[in-house]
């Protein structure tokens, strides 16, 4: 216990600096190979997964070196470091094909990590301008979906940051339009600028009842959207500039305060767009890219071998995040990308033609734990 305590300490206290804090590359190699150590001998599928490939705390020596679990592998057996009863809450993926008895797991010893991590990179890229806004959420409340850890996250943050006439606008029959557009109308009408946080999908629905009413909305400068996740129309999944368009047009904001955030429930971190953060310095940003916080490190990796890719190639995106510190810190996503000065840019989930690698890792997996 005491080397937990220790570690989560000084989790907190990087995590604590802020989003914007210089990386410290020889601190956060210390402390990764240390995290790696106090998850090998305390979570056993992971330590077989890492005996089956040969990784070892003695033979690993930077961080680049930890074994990263498959996302698949949270659907096959409890990731946590001690007793999975012993947790705060358990995240779940959404449903699959397969059936919900199907869904990935993420237990969490310890909300304050997640809280830390999200509120401090929250604030750091949708506020980082120090506005205080109502939060209009096109979400569900926490009692609605407990198991969700975006729809924790958006409650969290709307508690913490939300100025008055923050509220919710779904409950289990969807999307509350009619209460929601009335909402942006009095933001329009009254100048005060406001924040839209949800998955794109339900923007897309706002948008798309916007449109059979013949409604456009002005929001008032200063006025932003958080959103995330893909959405197809028409069998046809939307490109982000595309989306980014509709939503100009619909509510008459700039492209600069609309930030995608790109997060997983495996992950107790998230990363977001840079150019609102860049705008609050004064900056209009060429490129438009995710950032990686400085408690997470992030690989673009070959789809077949799974080895660092070349600069400027497209590959895997793997993370290693230490708010992650009682489940497994090292994360095998199959999300495309490519590094860039700075952060990566998102390109989409990899087709499963894509996935030799990452299949090749869940079978090792799977042969660990027999």
């Amino acid at each position: 216990m005491e080397v937990r305590d220790a570690l989560r300490a000084e989790v907190l206290e990087l995590v604590g600096r802020g989003a914007r804090a210089p990386a410290d590359e020889e601190g956060f190699e210390r402390l990764a190979l240390e995290v790696f150590r106090y998850q090998f001998a305390e979570a056993e599928p992971y330590r077989r997964f890492c005996e089956r490939r040969g990784r070892t705390p003695d033979s690993v020596a930077r961080w680049t070196e930890i074994p990263a679990v498959p996302t698949a592998a949270f659907k096959a057996a409890p990731l946590v470091c001690g007793d999975p009863g012993d947790v705060e809450v358990v995240f779940r993926t959404s449903g699959t094909t397969q059936g919900p008895e199907n869904r990935g797991a993420h237990h969490v010893r310890d909300l304050a990590l997640y809280e830390a991590s999200a509120l401090v990179n929250f604030q750091g890229h949708v506020l980082p301008d120090g506005a205080r806004l109502p939060m209009l959420v096109l979400g569900p409340t926490l009692d609605s979906a407990p198991d969700s850890s975006l729809t924790w996250m958006l409650e969290r943050v709307r508690r913490e940051f939300g100025a008055n006439g923050s509220a919710h606008f779904a409950d289990a029959d969807g999307l509350r339009l009619v209460e929601l557009q009335a909402a942006l109308a009095e933001s329009e009408a009254g100048a005060r600028p406001v924040a839209l946080l949800g998955t794109a999908a339900a923007f897309a629905h706002l948008l798309e009842a916007m449109d059979e009413r013949g409604r456009r909305f002005r929001l008032p400068p200063g006025s932003r959207i958080m959103e995330t996740g893909g959405f197809k129309r028409r069998g046809r999944e939307i490109p982000r500039e595309e989306f980014y368009k509709m939503l100009v047009d619909g509510l008459g904001l700039s492209a600069f305060y609309c930030v995608a955030e790109y997060g997983m429930t495996e992950m107790c971190s998230q990363f977001y767009d840079n150019v609102l953060r860049e705008r609050a310095r004064g900056r209009s940003p060429a490129l438009r890219y995710k950032v990686v916080p400085p408690w997470v490190r992030t690989q673009v990796v070959d789809p077949e071998t799974l080895e660092p890719c070349a600069e400027g190639r497209v590959g895997l995106l793997r993370h290693l995040d230490l708010a992650n510190l009682d489940s497994v810190a090292a994360i095998q996503t199959d999300d495309l990308g490519v590094a860039g000065v700075g952060g990566f840019e998102l390109l989409g989930r990899a087709a499963g033609a894509e996935l030799r690698g990452c299949s090749i890792a869940m079978d090792q997996w799977l042969n660990a734990q027999r």
